[in-house]
């Protein structure tokens, strides 16, 4: 391959910084209304810089919120692959403004980080591969592949209108891959495979009991408590040994091999208790944190609230009582599936005295997984190696992303999940801030692996 793009990268590294800090002063947080000039202006400014680049059918598409913005290079030839690059351009608010130490829309680098709402997740990112087709066409006046660009405003609110724009136009979309850059590694310098991520969905418990709160004294003894019930429903649902007890909830479970046990063994990622202040960790039995964190479904009681809340004490039993739950899954369950057990062992344990309503969460995902050993995941590991130094780590992860399993199952083609932050960018929180190492040696490893894909 040829030295130039990494040449010009590096050449005008200041230039590319400044306009990746145009791209981070605009204030796209898709969740506020208020913003929906700001939203306009950055699907503005990546049509302009692609139109810029040299790319073909620049275009903002409408996808009933916010715009999708669309480009094409097709001039790789019939024989090379096509790779559709997803992204997004809009950011989560910024609250509490207090807790940022410098304004979150004028990016500021500090001690080696560039701080600013998005510079992580996921304008950084986005605008990494953007300027690497812009090195490539400045310099040899071609992509070595045909790209498919798919940036999206909505990321941050669930792209809730993205399924249906791959359903519906899906001859538009349609590649032989998809490279996603909405990630990160598992430690600053440490170059991370992400070869799984979980699917999700969830559930929230409503008990009522008594139409009104009752005083204690009077009723106790004789009226069921809906706090206590609904204690009752979820003690019975996950055991002492973090196994979940819902009848089915582990059917279809793929069991996870000595081989993919040892590739998260060679994880050297974060310690939890340190991390979390956690005087220790509690995993399913027969399974590390880390195994159960990447590779094992979870079942997590995110909020429960009922009855009085205020200072002191008040005697009473409250007339209802809501908990919030949520199930990260691994391949072989189906979010609904999971939700209709849920629901029935609720129904199946709750105790007389109360009713009890079971609202299922609407935005679900599947797990995603590809094999390690796929040509497409191998030729990414070489080019992150060879740009970090280091030998490429491989993991699963408990997160997930919901376009990752449309793609999948809309176009039934491999995902490469090319992510570039560390687990101190702060997403989604105050600070939030990306390493410019990892902003330099993401850019080189873009470089090698458009390069290298080209053969396969």
């Amino acid at each position: 391959m040829s030295d130039q793009p990494l040449q010009y990268l590096s050449e005008n590294r200041e230039q590319l910084l400044e306009k990746l800090n145009n791209f981070l002063s605009i204030p796209s947080v898709s969740t506020d209304s208020v913003h929906k000039q700001d939203i306009n202006e950055a699907a503005n400014f990546l049509e302009t810089y692609l139109n810029d680049i040299g790319f073909d059918n620049v275009a903002q598409q409408d996808t009933g919120g916010h715009p999708l913005i669309y480009a094409e290079y097709n001039q790789a030839g019939p024989e090379a692959p096509t790779v559709l690059f997803y992204g997004h351009y809009d950011v989560q608010p910024v609250d509490p403004i207090d807790q940022w130490a410098s304004d979150p829309f004028k990016p500021e680098i500090r001690d080696g980080r560039l701080y600013a709402r998005g510079a992580s997740d996921d304008k950084g990112q986005v605008f990494m591969h953007l300027a690497v087709f812009e090195a490539y066409m400045k310099t040899e006046g071609k992509l070595p592949l045909n790209v498919k660009v798919c940036i999206e405003g909505e990321e941050e609110i669930g792209s809730e209108n993205l399924y249906d724009v791959l359903h519906d136009k899906k001859q538009q979309f349609d590649a032989d891959f998809a490279v996603i850059s909405d990630s990160g590694m598992v430690a600053q310098n440490q170059p991370t495979i992400l070869y799984g991520l979980k699917g999700f969905t969830g559930i929230e418990i409503n008990v009522s009991g008594p139409d009104h709160d009752l005083h204690s004294g009077m009723y106790g003894g004789a009226v069921r408590n809906p706090i206590m019930a609904l204690n009752h429903i979820l003690t019975s649902m996950k055991n002492e040994n973090e196994v979940v007890t819902v009848d089915g909830f582990y059917d279809g479970v793929e069991p996870l091999s000595e081989e993919e046990r040892e590739l998260i063994q060679n994880v050297q990622g974060e310690d939890y208790a340190e991390a979390t202040g956690a005087t220790e960790t509690a995993s399913e039995k027969g399974y590390s944190a880390k195994e159960h964190t990447m590779a094992r479904p979870t079942f997590e009681i995110n909020g429960m609230y009922g009855g009085y809340q205020g200072e002191g004490t008040k005697t009473i039993i409250p007339s209802d009582a809501t908990a919030k739950i949520t199930c990260r899954l691994v391949p072989g369950q189906d979010p609904e599936r999971i939700q209709e057990l849920l629901e029935k062992h609720i129904h199946n344990v709750t105790p007389s005295g109360v009713t009890v309503d079971v609202k299922k969460e609407k935005l679900s995902a599947k797990a995603y997984k590809v094999e390690p050993d796929h040509p497409l995941i191998k030729k990414a590991a070489e080019s992150y190696t060879k740009a970090f130094g280091k030998d490429t780590v491989y993991v699963r992860m408990g997160g997930s992303i919901p376009v990752v399993e449309w793609i999948e199952a809309i176009y039934q083609m491999p995902i490469v999940l090319l992510g570039f932050g560390t687990p101190e960018d702060r997403l989604h929180s105050p600070n939030e801030s990306f390493l410019l190492d990892s902003f330099d040696k993401g850019m080189e490893t873009l470089v090698y692996y458009w390069s290298n894909v080209n053969g396969l």
